[in-house]
C-alpha cells in the first residue's frame, strides 16, 4: 500500500437525501464544503413508482431530472474547475436518458466530462426466467403479481468504484442501494478489497448517515429547540473518511444544525432492522459495538463498526399496477368539530357505497377517515384535549379496483355541499379530489448469479467483473442476543415521559418500521430498557400494528431499536394511513411512560 493511501483523506459531501430535497444542498457543498466527492440518493421506494409512471409517458424520462437541470447545469463549471467528482442514482429507470440529458448540458457549457454509467440492475425481461424457479415477496411469501411494470435489483458499490476507477468524473447508477455512492468512492480512493469487511462496513455506515442529507446535522432531530435558529441556512453532511475505515461526520462552517452524537446518532439507527446484521450488497453490517465521539464543535468520530461477507442474494423491488386512489379533505370548525368531522365521513362513504352497489361496481378495497387536528395518528393514546378540539380536518383515503368509481366518490365528495355539516371549508386547492393509479411495491431476493452489471463511459462499455467472496450466508443473518434484562429496583418511582430521558428516529422499509431510540446518558438506558419493551410497545402502537415488534439491543450507542412488522397498511404507495411511512412513530414512542427513581435527572 502506497504512503499515499495511509495518510489520504476524502470528503464527501451529502447533497441529496430524496428527490425534491434542497437544490441548496449542492451549491452549499461546493461553494464552501471543500468536498472531493458530491454524492446524492434521489431514489426512495415511492420515487420509483413515480418515474415508472414518467417512462411510460415517455422513452426521454425516468430519471431524476433536478439532478441535471437544477445541480449539474447552474454549477457544471465550479464542479469541473475545483476537481469534484459526482456520484448520483439520478438515473432511476432510465439512466441512459439522464447521461444523456446531462451530456447535452455539458455541451451547452462547452465543458468536457467523462460520464460514467452503471446498469444492470433492471431485471424486468429477465422476469420469465426467474420466475421459473418461483418469485415470492420477501416478507409476506406472496406469489409475484401479473402487472409487474418495473424490477430493479439493488445494486452494490462496485460497479460504481469501476466507473471511477476508468476516471469518470461523474457516475450515474440506476437503483443501487442508497449507501452505495458513498462506499463507491472509498473502494476506488483507498482500494478496499471485496474482502475488507470491517473497511466496507465503515464505509457504507458512512453513506448511510449522509445519505439522508439535514437528517444527519440537526434536520428532523427530536431536539428541534437545538437547532431551529438555523433552519434557514442548514448545513448538511461531510464524511470524512480514511484508509482504516474510521471517519468522522462535520458540515461546513457558518451554517445551521448541529453535528452531535446525537443528531449523528439518530441517523444511524434510521430505517435499519437488526443493527447487529444490516444487510448491504458488498457486505453484512454490525453497528452493535458502533462509538460515537464529540472532539470539537461539529465533528464526530465514528469507529468501531464491524462487516462480514455479503449474502448470496440481491434485493429487487419491483412495482405492479394496483387499483386507483383518492384523497378527499375539508376542514370543520366550531362546536363539536371531531363528532361532526366523523360523522361526515361516515355519511359519504355510506352514501357513495349506494352508489356503488346501484352502478355495480363493487366495494372499496379500502377507507381509511382521519380527523386531522384530534391526534388522529395516536389512537387510543389520544389526549382528551384534542378529541375536544374547535377546528379539524377531515381527511378520507379510499381505493378501489376502478376508476370510474373513485370518479364518482370525487364528484360526491363536492356534491354534498349543501347537504351534510355546517362549519365547512375548502383545505386545499380548489377543485374534486384527483384520481391516480396506484403503483404498489413487491420486493424479493434473487441470486447475485442472476444480475450482472454494466459500466460504461461516455456510452462505451469498459470491463467489469462482479466481486466474488466466501459466502457463508447463516453466520450473517444471527441477530444480536438481547441481554437478560435485570429488574431494575426503583425506590419513590416517579413517572415520565422517554422524551426526557432519549432521543428518537422513525423510518419504514415496505409495510414494516423501526424506530431507534438512543438514551442520552449511559445511567438511563437500564430504565428504558425496563419500561419500553417489547409488549409495551406493541401495545402503545395497537392502532396500526398487525404484526409483531423485535428489540434489538445497540450497547455501543447505548441505544435500542425496535423493528414493527406488517403495520403501514402495505407500505408507501398503498398504504391507507396518514402517516405512510412510519415517520411520526418516534414522536409517539417518546410519548411512552418510563419509571425512574426520583432525582435520577
Amino acid at each position: 500500500m502506497s504512503k499515499n493511501r495511509e495518510t489520504k483523506v476524502i470528503r464527501i459531501g451529502g447533497a441529496s437525501g430524496y428527490w425534491g430535497d434542497s437544490q441548496d444542498a449542492p451549491r452549499q457543498l461546493v461553494m464552501h464544503g471543500d468536498v472531493d466527492y458530491l454524492v446524492f440518493d434521489y431514489l426512495a421506494e415511492v420515487t420509483m413508482s413515480i418515474l415508472v409512471r414518467a417512462k411510460e409517458k415517455s422513452p426521454d424520462l425516468g430519471y431524476a431530472r433536478d439532478f441535471v437541470d437544477l445541480v449539474m447545469k447552474p454549477l457544471i463549471h465550479d464542479i469541473k474547475s475545483k476537481g469534484i467528482r459526482v456520484v448520483v442514482n439520478a438515473g432511476g429507470v432510465n439512466v441512459p436518458a439522464c447521461a444523456a440529458a446531462l451530456q447535452k448540458v455539458a455541451d451547452e457549457a462547452g465543458v468536457s466530462l467523462k460520464i460514467g454509467t452503471v446498469e444492470g440492475d433492471n431485471l424486468l425481461d429477465q422476469l420469465d426466467e426467474l420466475q421459473e424457479n418461483g418469485i415470492n415477496e420477501m416478507f409476506s411469501g406472496a406469489p409475484l403479481p401479473e402487472k409487474v411494470i418495473s424490477a430493479n435489483a439493488y445494486l452494490g458499490a462496485f460497479p460504481i468504484a469501476a466507473a471511477l476507477n476508468a476516471g469518470a468524473d461523474v457516475v450515474i447508477t440506476g437503483r443501487c442501494v442508497d449507501s452505495a455512492v458513498t462506499l463507491g468512492p472509498l473502494i476506488h480512493e483507498f482500494g478496499w478489497r471485496e474482502d475488507d469487511f470491517d473497511k466496507l462496513a465503515s464505509g457504507t455506515l458512512a453513506g448511510h448517515i449522509i445519505e439522508c442529507g439535514a437528517q444527519a446535522t440537526g434536520g428532523n432531530f427530536t431536539d428541534w429547540r437545538d437547532t431551529v435558529d438555523g433552519w434557514d441556512n442548514m448545513g448538511y453532511p461531510i464524511a470524512v473518511c480514511r484508509n482504516d475505515g474510521n471517519f468522522a461526520i462535520t458540515k461546513p462552517a457558518d451554517t445551521g444544525g448541529i453535528v452531535s452524537r446525537l443528531s449523528v446518532g439518530e441517523q444511524i439507527l434510521y430505517e435499519i432492522g437488526d443493527p447487529a446484521a444490516y444487510i448491504m450488497p458488498d457486505v453484512v453490517c454490525d453497528f452493535t459495538e458502533v462509538q460515537l465521539k464529540e472532539t470539537q464543535a461539529d465533528w464526530l468520530e465514528v469507529s468501531g463498526v464491524k462487516g462480514l461477507p455479503p449474502t448470496p442474494t440481491y434485493k429487487v423491488s419491483a412495482t405492479y399496477r394496483d387499483g386507483y386512489r383518492a384523497t378527499a379533505s375539508t376542514i370543520i370548525t366550531g362546536f363539536e368539530a371531531v363528532e361532526k368531522g366523523q360523522a361526515y365521513s361516515d355519511a359519504l362513504i355510506k352514501r357513495t357505497r349506494r352508489l356503488f352497489a346501484e352502478r355495480n361496481f363493487g366495494d372499496y378495497r379500502g377507507v381509511a377517515t382521519h380527523i386531522v387536528g384530534a391526534d388522529t395518528l395516536w389512537g387510543d393514546n389520544a389526549t382528551s384535549q384534542a378529541l375536544a378540539t374547535r377546528e379539524v380536518t377531515a381527511r378520507i383515503d379510499v381505493r378501489h379496483d376502478e376508476k370510474a368509481a373513485l370518479e364518482l366518490f370525487s364528484k360526491e365528495t363536492t356534491g354534498v355541499g349543501l347537504s351534510m355539516t355546517t362549519g365547512r371549508c375548502s383545505a386545499g386547492a380548489a377543485g374534486r379530489p384527483k384520481v391516480t393509479p396506484v403503483v404498489a411495491m413487491f420486493s424479493f431476493l434473487v441470486d447475485k448469479e442472476k444480475v450482472s452489471a454494466k459500466v460504461c463511459i461516455n456510452g462505451a462499455e469498459i470491463s467489469y467483473n462482479s466481486p466474488t467472496v466466501k459466502i457463508d450466508s447463516k453466520k450473517n443473518l444471527t441477530a444480536l442476543v438481547p441481554e437478560s434484562v435485570v429488574p431494575v429496583q426503583i425506590e419513590n418511582a416517579i413517572s415520565i415521559p422517554l422524551i426526557k430521558l432519549a432521543v428518537a428516529r422513525s423510518g419504514d422499509k415496505g409495510n414494516n418500521a423501526n424506530i431507534g431510540v438512543m438514551a442520552r446518558k449511559s445511567e438511563y438506558l437500564d430504565y428504558i430498557r425496563a419500561s419500553i419493551t417489547e409488549d409495551s410497545v406493541a401495545n402503545w402502537f395497537s392502532h396500526t400494528l398487525q404484526g409483531d415488534v423485535t428489540r434489538f439491543e445497540v450497547p455501543g450507542m447505548q441505544a435500542l431499536n425496535f423493528l414493527m412488522t406488517d403495520c403501514l397498511d402495505g407500505g408507501a404507495t398503498s398504504s391507507l394511513h396518514l402517516d405512510n411511512m412510519g415517520k411520526t412513530y418516534a414522536q409517539q414512542i417518546l410519548a411512552m411512560p418510563v419509571l425512574i427513581p426520583e432525582g435520577l435527572i
